[in-house]
């Protein structure tokens, strides 16, 4: 059986209802439950957690999915609050054990003190900001990636915890020109893509 756990980091903020993330949300949990095999957990940070039940799902989980709105080019407070109080209660219960490096020669092994190796996870992002706005020269983000760009943090966090990345998706130009119908379409193939070896479909 694949253990799947869902986060929705949508938040309801200013002119953000997180509806996109939770439309997000729900094809995915959608997608997974057409599966045989498959067993889920989601949870949706804005309606509170307790960090011990957190870890745990981290611990249980084979894939780890990620919906996070972007604000101000990073994740949204309520994100970043459950990242910092959930990974630091994974403190030798199944996230993390250390740093990695040794007294003996501190200088290397930084960064492999993580107790997730096998695991994977995989991030969704929602923009204002247009695809070409990476994409473009002259554009605003100098041709870098979201992956490489804006969530390079992001991503050697999940590598410090031993987890490995399955590839991203971008939700671009939300704001102004989003296409709930055709972005789920979207979304849903790059799913299929994704997950096709460890699938099996409901008859």
């Amino acid at each position: 059986m694949k253990k799947i756990f869902i986060i929705n980091a949508g938040q309801n903020f200013g002119h953000s209802g997180g509806l996109f993330n939770n439309t997000i949300t729900k094809t995915t949990e959608k997608f997974f439950e057409q599966s045989e095999g498959i067993s889920i957990q989601t949870t949706s940070i804005q309606n509170g957690y307790s960090a011990a039940e957190e870890v745990a799902k981290f611990v249980w989980a084979d894939v780890i999915i990620y919906h996070t709105p972007v604000w101000w080019f990073q994740l949204p407070y309520n994100f970043k609050k459950y990242i910092d109080e959930v990974f630091t209660a994974g403190h030798n219960k199944g996230i993390y054990r250390s740093d990695g490096r040794k007294s003996i020669n501190p200088e290397i092994n930084y960064g492999t003190g993580g107790t997730m190796h096998g695991k994977k996870y995989m991030l969704t992002t929602t923009w204002n900001a247009p695809a070409t706005a990476f994409t473009l020269p002259g554009e605003f983000f100098d041709q870098k990636s979201v992956d490489e760009g804006p969530f390079f943090g992001f991503h050697r966090m999940n590598a410090f915890t031993g987890m490995t990345p399955l590839k991203s998706y971008h939700f671009h130009d939300v704001e102004k020109n989003a296409n709930i119908e055709n972005d789920m379409k979207a979304y849903s193939q790059h799913l299929e893509e994704t997950f096709a070896d460890c699938l099996i479909a409901v008859n």
